[in-house]
C-alpha cells in the first residue's frame, strides 16, 4: 500500500498544514525550556523542593524517550492523523492537569506522564503527515520550517518563562498550551492522513524490551551529573566501584541488543515487528539519523551552556536571557526556510556539512569571547553563527531520512529519528554539564590553594564541603552563602569570590571546547549523507522477507 502523497490544494491549505505541524512541534519544546527557567516558583507552588521539580523533568524526558518508537508504530496502525490527534488529546489534558498541579505527584501525572506520552503519539505523527500533506520537493523547506519550531522554541522557552514567570505564574504556560492544542485539533481536520495499516497487534515484547533499554541508557545518562560518569561521586551509590551510570548505560545497550534479537525473530515467525530493523540497512537512513543525533548533541549542550553564562555568570534575568538568544532564532529561521527556497537543488551533504561548520565557528567564537572576559553583546554574533548552523541541519535532515523509505514507513522513521534526537539532547546536556562542573572544580580547588589571601584551613576546608562537585552559582548566590561562615574576613570573602568568577568560566570555555571537538567528528560523519538531492530518494523497497533493502 502506497501512501497518497499530494501537495496541499492551495497555497493557504499548504501554509494551513504546515502551521499545524509546526505549532504541534513548538508545543512538544517549549514547556521543557519553561520549566527549567521556573523550577524555584514551581517547587514553592506545589510544595516540594528543586531536587522534586527535577525529578519531574528527568521523568518527561524518559516517557518520551521510551515511549517514542511505540508511539510512530501506534500510528502506523491507527493512521498518523488519529494518532496525531489522540496525542493531542491526551498532551492537553495533562496540560490542563499541569496547570491544576496541587502537588508534586499530581504534576508528575499531568507533566511527565500524560505529556510525555502524548508527545511519544505527536512527534512521529508530524514526521509522517509531512510526508503526506507536501509534495517530495517541497519536503526540505516543510522539514525546515517544523524543525525550526522546535529549535525556536528552545531560544523563546527562557524568554516566556522568565516573562510569565516574573509578572504572573508559571501556570499560565500549561493553560496557554490547552488553548494551542484547542486550536490545533480544529484544524486537524484539514490534514491529509497516510493510509493506516490496521490494527495488526502490538509486539508486546519489543515495546518491553525497547522501553527497558532507551530508559536505562537515558536515565543513566540523565543522572551522570549526580553519580558521575565512572567514578561515583561521594554522595553516590556504586557497584563494583563504579558509578551507576556505567552500568546502566551498558545495561541498556544489552538489553537494545536483545531487543534486536526478539525483532528478527518477530519477523521469522511472519509477525509485524515493532520496527523494521531492515531499515537500518538504508545508508540514507542511517546517515540522517547520525547527523539527528549530533545536530541534537551539540544544540541541547550550547542551550545550557550559553544561558549559564548570561543568567549565572553575568547576573541577567530570565527575561533578559531569552532576549539575548533571539538571534539565534532569526537566523535558524532564515536558514531552515531560505536555503530549501533558494538552493532547492543542493547537495544534502554539502548544506549539512556547511551547517556543522558554522555551528563550529560559532561554538569557536564564543570560547574566544569568554577567553576576553567581554559582557553579554559577546554572545551575538556566536549565535548568528550557530543559528545559521542548527537551521541549515534543520533544512535538510528531516527530507533525508523520509526519502529513503517508501512514505508507509514514515511513522516508523519518525519514531527513531525522535528517538535520536532524545538520546542527543539527553548527551549533550550531560555532557556539558558534567565537562562544566569537573573543570569548575578543578580550577575553583587550585585558586583556592595558590590564593595568597586564604590560609590552608580554608582551601582543605572548603575542598571537604564540595568534593562532589563545586555548584555553578552567580557572585551574588555564593555571597549570600560565604556571609553566613563568620570566620571568614572580607577579605578572604572577596578572595573565594574572584577564584568562583575565574573558575566558572574556565568550566564554560572547558564544555564549549569539548562541544567543537564533537562538532568535529560530525563533520566526518556527515559524509554518510547522499552527496546529491535525489542519491537514493526513495531508493528502498520492501524485500521478500518483509525487510527494506536498499535498491541498486
Amino acid at each position: 500500500m502506497t501512501a497518497r502523497t499530494t501537495p496541499a490544494g492551495s497555497a493557504t491549505a499548504a501554509a494551513s498544514v504546515l502551521l499545524t505541524l509546526a505549532a504541534g512541534q513548538f508545543l512538544m519544546t517549549l514547556d521543557s525550556a519553561v520549566m527549567n527557567v521556573s523550577i524555584a516558583q514551581v517547587a514553592e507552588d506545589v510544595g516540594t523542593t528543586v531536587t522534586g521539580v527535577q525529578t519531574a523533568i528527568t521523568l518527561y524526558t524518559l516517557v518520551m524517550a521510551t515511549a517514542m518508537i511505540t508511539g510512530g508504530r501506534i500510528g502506523t496502525m491507527i493512521g498518523h492523523r488519529l494518532a496525531f490527534a489522540v496525542g493531542c488529546v491526551v498532551y492537553g489534558v495533562g496540560s490542563a492537569t499541569t496547570a491544576l498541579a496541587p502537588n508534586l505527584t499530581v504534576l508528575i501525572v499531568g507533566w511527565s506522564v500524560l505529556e510525555g506520552l502524548g508527545a511519544a503519539l505527536i512527534m512521529p505523527a508530524i514526521v509522517a503527515l509531512v510526508a503526506a500533506n507536501v509534495a517530495a520537493p517541497g519536503r526540505p523547506r516543510a522539514y525546515g520550517l517544523v524543525a525550526a519550531a522546535g529549535a525556536v522554541a528552545v531560544a523563546a522557552g527562557p524568554l516566556v518563562g522568565g516573562a510569565v514567570t516574573t509578572f504572573w505564574t508559571w501556570r499560565l504556560v500549561f493553560v496557554g498550551e490547552v488553548g494551542v492544542v484547542l486550536v490545533i485539533l480544529l484544524l486537524t481536520r484539514r490534514l491529509r492522513g497516510v493510509p493506516a495499516e490496521g490494527w495488526t497487534g502490538l509486539d508486546g515484547g519489543g515495546v518491553v524490551l525497547s522501553a527497558l533499554g532507551l530508559g536505562a541508557a537515558v536515565l543513566g545518562v540523565l543522572r551522570s551529573g549526580t553519580w558521575g560518569w565512572v567514578r561515583p561521586k561521594p554522595s553516590a551509590p556504586e557497584l563494583l566501584g563504579l558509578s551507576p551510570t556505567v552500568w546502566l548505560v551498558l545495561g541498556g545497550v544489552v538489553v537494545l541488543w536483545l531487543f534486536a534479537v526478539w525483532e528478527r525473530r518477530v519477523v521469522a515467525r511472519g509477525a509485524e515487528p515493532l520496527v523494521d530493523l531492515g531499515m537500518l540497512r538504508n545508508a540514507r537512513l542511517v546517515g540522517g539519523l547520525t547527523m539527528f543525533f549530533f545536530q541534537f548533541l551539540l544544540q541541547a549542550g550550547l542551550f545550557f551552556t550559553i544561558p549559564l553564562f548570561l543568567s549565572v555568570a553575568l547576573g541577567l534575568s530570565a527575561l533578559d536571557t531569552g532576549v539575548r538568544l533571539l538571534p539565534l532564532s532569526v537566523t535558524l529561521l532564515v536558514a531552515a526556510l531560505g536555503i530549501p527556497r533558494w538552493w532547492p537543488r543542493a547537495s544534502p551533504r554539502t548544506v549539512v556539512t556547511a551547517g556543522i561548520g558554522l555551528l563550529l565557528a560559532g561554538i569557536v567564537a564564543l570560547v574566544a569571547a569568554l577567553e576576553a572576559g567581554a559582557g553579554a553583546g559577546v554572545v551575538t554574533v556566536p549565535l548568528l553563527l550557530a543559528g545559521l548552523g542548527v537551521g541549515a541541519l534543520s533544512s535538510q535532515l528531516g527530507a533525508v531520512t523520509v526519502s529513503a523509505v517508501p512514505d508507509e514507513r514514515s511513522g516508523e522513521v519518525g519514531g527513531l529519528q525522535n528517538t535520536a534526537t532524545n538520546l542527543g539532547a539527553s548527551l549533550g546536556t550531560a555532557l556539558a554539564g558534567s565537562v562544566l562542573v569537573g573543570a569548575l572544580s578543578a580550577t575553583f580547588f587550585i585558586g583556592l590553594g595558590d590564593n595568597a589571601d586564604l590560609g590552608a584551613e580554608v582551601a582543605q576546608h572548603a575542598t571537604v564541603e564540595l568534593d562532589s562537585g563545586v555548584p555553578f552559582v552567580s557572585d551574588a548566590q555564593l555571597a549570600a552563602a560565604l556571609d553566613e561562615q563568620a570566620d571568614l574576613s572580607p577579605t578572604q570573602v572577596d578572595a573565594v569570590l574572584d577564584e568562583n568568577t575565574s573558575a566558572r568560566l574556565v568550566g564554560l570555555r572547558a564544555s564549549l571546547a569539548v562541544l567543537a571537538l564533537i562538532a568535529g567528528v560530525a563533520l566526518f560523519f556527515a559524509r554518510l549523507l547522499p552527496g546529491g538531492p535525489d542519491e537514493g530518494a526513495a531508493a528502498a523497497s520492501p524485500g521478500e522477507d518483509g525487510t527494506l533493502r536498499q535498491a541498486a
